[in-house]
């Protein structure tokens, strides 16, 4: 397998095209526009130059890391000659499912197709293809050039040679990877969306303020980050998008969104993305400054 092609160019599709390129693969970086493509390689270059300065690779890595990475806005181009191909588009079920169509249409029936979806389930993904027992899921976590941990899912039909495969190729990327079965949320959003949720709820129920209920997972949890400031990294928007694939998946009252992060989401206050979420984001000096905006 030395070709990938990872289809979605946002935070996670060019932190996977970077980590993939950065362990000796080919990259096929595909986007519907090619300004999102171009804005995913400026970002791909400045996180490797992060990498330079922390001592963690070379000038030479990040050059050659560069060259390995193509850009298409033809799907058909782009997933040619693949082993591989990782589909990281927006975390919309039904935008998903029409990309796998599309996918089992193009690619040979050796390809094995993987969703880096955080929610959705991967058997209902793989019942839209022709060959569901090449689909799997490969969550990989955000940043994904720093982190080590990827959720290796299994839908229903999903071979164990194809798990085998890419438990294996996770290990080759420097990750360490945690085989589950398709359930709503998997493990880590199943677990983790439902504590945001309810940092949300105390904070719409007047428990306390944001940086308080934030210090109290730092300081008493030893988290590294407060729900609700990672929440804002997240994005809102994809915090609620699993929140109901979790209430939908489980028809349980304890997965229901917080209408706060309903609201939040209707105003567009997404978090770090639009500048305002739970905290407000500024730039100066090249250093995030983040406020709380919800104090008085």
């Amino acid at each position: 397998m030395k070709k990938i092609a990872v289809i979605g160019s946002g935070t996670m599709g060019n932190g996977i095209a970077h980590t993939f390129a950065q362990h000796g693969f080919d990259v096929a970086l595909a986007d519907i526009n090619n300004e999102a493509l171009q804005r995913a390689i400026s970002i791909i270059t400045n996180n490797l130059d992060k990498q330079i300065k922390k001592g963690t690779i070379t000038d030479q890595l990040k050059i050659v890391t560069l060259s390995r990475i193509k850009t298409y806005t033809d799907l058909k181009q782009a997933v040619k000659n693949a082993g591989l191909v990782v589909e990281a588009a927006t975390e919309d079920h039904d935008i998903k499912l029409n990309l796998f169509k599309q996918l089992s249409e193009i690619c040979g029936a050796d390809v094995i197709l993987a969703s880096n979806t955080s929610s959705i389930s991967i058997t209902q993904i793989a019942a839209v293809t022709s060959n569901p027992g090449n689909v799997i899921g490969m969550h990989f976590m955000n940043p994904v050039p720093l982190m080590k941990l990827v959720e290796v899912i299994k839908g229903k039909e999903t071979t164990d040679t194809v798990t085998a495969t890419i438990m294996e190729l996770a290990k080759q990327l420097d990750k360490i990877p945690v085989e589950v079965n398709d359930a709503p949320g998997f493990v880590a959003n199943r677990i983790l969306m439902p504590m945001i949720n309810e940092a949300v709820y105390a904070l719409y129920e007047q428990v306390s303020g944001v940086e308080e209920i934030d210090t109290v997972m730092k300081l008493g949890m030893s988290h590294p980050m407060g729900p609700l400031q990672l929440a804002d990294f997240i994005g809102l928007d994809v915090c609620l998008a699993i929140m109901k694939v979790l209430y939908t998946g489980f028809n349980n009252e304890k997965y229901a969104p917080c209408p706060l992060l309903i609201d939040m989401v209707a105003t567009k206050n997404l978090g770090v993305k639009t500048g305002s979420g739970f905290y407000k984001y500024t730039v100066g000096n090249k250093e995030l400054i983040v406020a709380d905006r919800f104090s008085k």
